[in-house]
């Protein structure tokens, strides 16, 4: 009998580690301890109502809420937020606050660090209540060098986000959008983990790798 396939996958980083990619839209490096997310964008429905755009309202308490999650499976010291933990000055709603400072005493003893992205730049940063390092990219850690933008020149591989990335699978009416892991030879783009954005469609070049995610399974395309 074989066993049934596991729902991650493993990226092989140029100095030979794996690199575990999580169908939550999070990759995970054993050696390290280390949880990774991009793109978190905490507060964005919040700050969209405030504007008076009627969006559904609970994705904060969601977006922590697979964080447990995957803190609750996996072996995690240490958890990097590679850029847009936060989304607006104007999503720093107090229900919003109130939540990630809940989220955040149940997870006291966590090391957590935020590679500041654009939409930290202008939510500002994380009140000091929330005990998080923030640091600028390029941020070294774990041989990697942790960036928003996949853009920033960084020595070394690099882990970034910001792009949203996204793949379209089939073709017209018949097509479907998949949040993906997009590899080339220098850097590793993680999709979007908050449950509120968007995304670009990624075009594939020679040699790059895209691994697409449905939320249960990670599929290498």
């Amino acid at each position: 009998m074989t066993s049934a396939p596991t729902p991650h996958l493993d990226h092989v980083l140029p100095d030979g580690r794996p690199l575990t990619l999580l169908p939550e839209r999070a990759a995970y490096l054993a050696d390290a301890g280390l949880l990774l997310v991009a793109d978190v964008h905490l507060g964005k429905a919040a700050s969209f109502r405030r504007l008076g755009v009627p969006v559904p309202a609970g994705t904060t308490e969601a977006n922590l809420a697979r964080l447990d999650d995957l803190l609750a499976r996996w072996p995690v010291r240490h958890l990097a937020v590679l850029g847009d933990l936060l989304h607006a000055a104007t999503g720093r709603a107090p229900a919003t606050m109130a939540a990630i400072q809940a989220w955040r005493e149940r997870h006291a003893h966590l090391p957590i660090t935020l590679v500041r992205g654009n939409h930290d730049d202008h939510a500002g940063d994380p009140p000091p209540a929330f005990d998080i390092e923030v640091v600028d990219e390029p941020h070294t850690c774990a041989g990697l060098a942790l960036c928003h933008d996949p853009k920033t020149r960084a020595s070394g591989f690099a882990l970034a986000g910001h792009i949203h990335p996204v793949t379209r699978i089939g073709h017209g009416l018949d097509s479907v959008r998949l949040p993906c892991f997009h590899a080339s030879a220098t850097v590793l783009v993680l999709p979007a983990f908050g449950e509120f954005t968007g995304g670009q469609v990624i075009r594939r070049l020679s040699g790059d790798q895209l691994y697409g995610t449905t939320g249960e399974r990670v599929y290498r395309l």
